[in-house]
């Protein structure tokens, strides 16, 4: 099987999430399939919290039925982030819809260009996910927004009610307009003048856009799988990092 091409593991720069943990992350899988194994005991490392619960209604498959180049990406991202987010499990239920979903998840989220920060991009995901319900991405990118940000309640405030939320003016009119997008209101050239009287052009109009209806499809593809957040997500970017085995001041 040939390799996935470097769109899809560039998923990886995303999910690095290891050194910016706080601890070394606890917990066993070995009661839960993905340990089972093809691989030599040194490739079947315990980096993921024993789940309590399903984390969805549909099967993970063995990695011994799955594509080379999935389970070369899992291994790769297991490894490197301390634990594997739930939605590879999930998807990896479907593999070509698993290649096409991180395909283009990477170009929104990892591109270099635009105004857009990956604070502001995690931003959009976590307003667009609340409109839709969706515990499992809010969860999640609530955890990357305040480990980008270095912000740890401005997610939190989003989730609750981001009208509220002590949000700067154009992250506020950058998640006014995505949440339009979201809701399939009309969009009019008010819309854009907001977003460029705020530093924002019409490609920037376009990523953000772009991201919210990604993850209006993402929402809805975790609901009725029943996704659940893996347990590290919730604590992630909450508390100052250790150093040297010392807590940060």
């Amino acid at each position: 099987m040939a390799r996935s091409g470097s769109a899809v593991k560039g998923m990886l720069t995303l999910f690095n999430l290891r050194s910016l943990l706080h601890s070394p992350l606890p917990g066993l899988l070995s009661q839960w399939q993905w340990t089972r194994a093809i691989f030599p005991p040194i490739a079947q490392k315990n980096y993921c919290t024993k789940p309590t619960r399903p984390i969805g209604r549909y099967p993970v498959p063995y990695k011994k039925d799955l594509p080379y180049d999935i389970v070369e990406l899992m291994e790769e991202m297991e490894t490197k982030s301390g634990f594997l987010p739930n939605v590879f499990k999930v998807l990896s239920h479907r593999p070509a819809e698993f290649r096409a979903f991180f395909a283009y998840y990477n170009a929104l989220m990892n591109k270099e260009t635009g105004r857009l920060s990956k604070a502001d991009r995690e931003l959009i995901v976590v307003a667009t996910s609340i409109s839709n319900r969706c515990l499992y991405c809010v969860i999640s990118h609530g955890a990357l927004h305040r480990i980008y940000s270095k912000n740890p309640t401005l997610a939190d405030q989003v989730s609750v009610n981001y009208e509220v939320a002590e949000l700067q003016a154009r992250e506020r009119v950058m998640l006014d307009f995505a949440l339009a997008i979201s809701r399939c209101d009309n969009i009019t050239e008010e819309h854009f003048k907001n977003l460029e009287a705020h530093g924002f052009d019409r490609e920037d109009a376009w990523d953000i856009a772009a991201i919210a209806a990604f993850f209006s499809l993402s929402n809805r593809i975790a609901h009725f799988t029943d996704m659940r957040p893996n347990e590290e997500f919730y604590s992630m970017g909450r508390l100052p990092r250790e150093k040297d085995g010392e807590p940060k001041k």
